[in-house]
């Protein structure tokens, strides 16, 4: 009886076009075109060109890792946390992102204890109100987003200076000024986060490429291709395929 019950449902649930919700989660022989690894990659860089905010995750350590100072609850060591933080794409690694690490936070404390990194990012379209009768384009089902994996170093003074990473970083985050090494709040230090895997969403699946970029090719992207390359919503407003 439940099985009937089930499929009654699912003829009942509504489709676009006449299409199961299968549809967008596969490689249909209709779809448009999917893109490659690389042109994913490029996208991937661009979004990364253009934000500046995103989630920084770490696992909190063990108890015997605890620093003296901290006061937590029990039972924390293993658990991940993910805590918005600034970024900036500087040279010259502008594929990993430049971060001022305070050495009080958490996600600093974590990643000093050995926790590795992950940086999640998502592209936030330009159109804030499409039109009511496109509600695929601009779902955020549909945008891209990523994860960048991998672990924090601290950047070199020589580096820091040679290719002025300060102004770079300043300039996307001027309030960060405050609390720039050398500051009376708080220790802080120029980190970057070294990246060793990439996962990437596009959209759905008949239509974007879903699953890991090959940290070569996430390397290999050029600034000119960053530069190049344009998200969807970037040139104005693009109404969606039928599903």
């Amino acid at each position: 009886m439940l099985p009937a019950l089930v499929s009654l449902l699912l003829l009942r649930m509504p489709t676009a076009s006449a299409q199961s919700p299968q549809y967008v989660l596969s490689n249909h022989p209709h779809a448009q075109h999917i893109s490659t690894i690389h042109e994913s990659a490029v996208q991937a860089r661009r979004i990364l060109n253009l934000s500046s905010i995103a989630t920084l995750s770490t696992v909190f350590p063990h108890q015997h890792l605890i620093e003296p100072f901290e006061n937590r609850p029990d039972n924390l060591g293993g658990v991940p946390i993910g805590l918005i933080d600034y970024y900036a794409s500087c040279d010259p690694t502008p594929h990993e992102p430049t971060i001022l690490a305070i050495s009080i936070a958490t996600s600093f404390r974590n990643a000093r204890a050995g926790s590795n990194v992950t940086l999640s990012l998502r592209y936030h379209p330009p159109i804030h109100h499409p039109p009511p009768d496109d509600i695929y384009t601009y779902s955020p089902a549909n945008l891209p987003r990523f994860s960048l994996l991998g672990h924090i170093e601290p950047v070199p003074a020589s580096e820091v200076e040679e290719h002025h990473i300060d102004r770079c970083f300043f300039e996307r985050h001027p309030d960060a000024v405050a609390w720039k090494p050398g500051n009376a709040i708080h220790h802080s230090w120029w980190a970057r986060l070294v990246v060793e895997q990439v996962y990437w969403i596009g959209g759905f699946g008949d239509r974007a490429y879903i699953g890991w970029i090959p940290v070569e090719e996430w390397r290999g992207v050029t600034q000119e291709e960053v530069q190049s390359a344009r998200l969807v919503g970037e040139r104005g407003y693009e109404k969606a395929r039928r599903l």
